[in-house]
């Protein structure tokens, strides 16, 4: 008998199983990586930050090898259609490509690291496209989630445990300093990116009711170390995204009350039980989201005491223009930056370029040299122009775009725990993705490997549909 009508065959050689455990490998090979990317400075070193996008790319091509296996099954969930935040990125890294021909001069004052550049966000959409199309339903959903607020509290945790017992060089790792940084970030700023994200989503689910029981317990467990290392840290921008941020959920949780109640079938007696039961929920939520509250101002006040007092107080010095100019601080910086900008308006000085195009425009008493510009939004202009910012902008959109279609097709389907899930960490993802876009008004926290990755976890998290399988057609 021909082989290929055997049943028998069939069965041995239906590559089915093998391409199941591919994905399987890809997804948690996936959480490992961002896991390990948290550990050494939140991978700032050069061969850590190779290593994270070699193994991204060596998944990505573990998927590819996946997808020419011979199938017989429906369709790909996701095209790029159901991903518009692809094309701004691939718009992105088109534009830093042509910033690096040979022209008379190049556009890149540092066509190396603008090759760089493109590497780096090649291995961040990889890696977005990965979890998006791996994240197949609510479980694996749940487990990426948890990885990121593991990775928030494992961090908040080292944070605090650094802190009270650090007294020489090297804690762990060889090149932390007692009394520079947090956690395992040589910035303490650096690691208030990483804790809003994380914070963010932890709360968020949980005000959003988006968990219960148990894992609610946890999640709000979770959050206490996050939110008195972020305090701890003395990062004013920290502080101040923080506090945005319980705003931000208290509008959420606001929002989610004043929903009226669609279903008119229900008896009176239904509609009396659902109302009392909404009303003991409501006093729950009112009641957490005024801890909330209360508790950043008590944290602030309180537990962040006279290092974060001192450095808020600092601030009327640095926005001295005397002393600001001076000395390396931020609004001698933006003034560079924005000299930069008006000879360099309309394709920049190309991404990476930024380092080596500021020292003809900065004043400052030679010792150091800036290396960002201290404003994520500033250097986007700098390095990038207008091009650069229209890029940006059309990414926001994009973002904004997504995240309200899919939070409108979830209000209209009745999806049930798995709905409520979905939509709960939808919300924990924005509210993370708001504070750093807040914080980025005044730091460069992107610019680390762990932040940029937790920060492309949360924008592929507003991306993912699972739960009810009309989701599929939300895009």
């Amino acid at each position: 008998m021909d082989a290929a009508h055997d049943p028998q065959s069939s069965k041995v050689m239906n590559p089915r199983p093998a391409a199941r455990a591919i994905d399987a490998i890809v997804f948690y090979a996936l959480l490992v990586v961002i896991a390990l990317s948290a550990i050494p400075y939140g991978a700032v070193e050069p061969w850590w930050k190779s290593l994270f996008q070699c193994l991204v790319f060596a998944l990505a091509g573990l998927y590819v090898i996946r997808k020419l296996l011979p199938l017989d099954e429906a369709p790909p969930r996701y095209s790029l259609s159901h991903y518009p935040l692809i094309w701004p990125i691939l718009a992105l890294i088109a534009f830093a490509f042509l910033q690096t021909i040979p022209a008379r001069p190049a556009v890149s004052a540092d066509v190396f690291q603008t090759r760089q550049f493109i590497v780096y966000i090649f291995a961040l959409l990889a890696l977005s496209w990965l979890l998006i199309t791996h994240t197949t339903d609510e479980k694996r959903l749940r487990r990426l989630v948890d990885l990121v607020i593991a990775v928030g509290t494992i961090s908040a945790l080292f944070g605090l445990w650094r802190q009270a017992s650090q007294q020489s060089p090297g804690f762990v790792l060889p090149h932390l300093l007692a009394g520079y940084g947090y956690a395992q970030f040589i910035n303490s700023n650096h690691f208030a990116f990483l804790m809003e994200m994380a914070l963010g989503l932890a709360l968020g689910i949980a005000v959003c009711r988006g968990v219960t029981g148990k894992r609610l317990a946890a999640y709000l467990i979770a959050a206490v170390p996050m939110w008195v290392a972020l305090v701890f840290a003395n990062s004013r921008g920290g502080v101040l995204s923080m506090l945005c941020q319980v705003v931000f959920l208290a509008a959420l949780f606001v929002s989610r009350q004043n929903q009226p109640d669609e279903d008119p079938a229900r008896s009176a007696a239904t509609a009396a039980k659902a109302r009392l039961s909404g009303a003991r929920l409501l006093v729950l939520r009112l009641v957490l989201v005024t801890t909330l509250l209360l508790g950043a101002v008590v944290t602030v006040v309180f537990v962040g005491g006279d290092p974060l007092t001192g450095r808020i107080n600092s601030m009327s010095v640095e926005l001295d223009r005397k002393t600001a100019e001076t000395y390396t601080l931020r609004p001698n910086i933006w003034r560079a930056t924005w000299e930069l900008i008006k000879d360099h308006p309309v394709a920049g000085v190309g991404f990476g370029g930024y380092w080596i195009a500021i020292t003809k425009y900065h004043r400052g008493s030679g010792e150091t040299t800036p290396q960002e510009a201290h404003n994520d939004y500033l250097e986007l202009l700098a390095s990038g122009g207008v091009i650069g910012l229209a890029i940006g902008f059309w990414f926001a959109l994009a973002l904004v775009r997504t995240a309200s279609r899919k939070l409108s097709k979830l209000r209209s389907l009745d999806a049930g725990k798995s709905g409520s899930f979905s939509r709960a960490v939808t919300l924990g993802a924005l509210a993370g993705i708001l504070t750093v876009a807040i914080h980025s008004l005044v730091d460069f926290g992107l610019h680390i490997t762990i932040n940029a990755v937790i920060f492309t976890v949360l924008v592929s998290i507003v991306c993912i549909n699972v739960g009810s399988k009309k989701l599929s057609q939300i895009n």
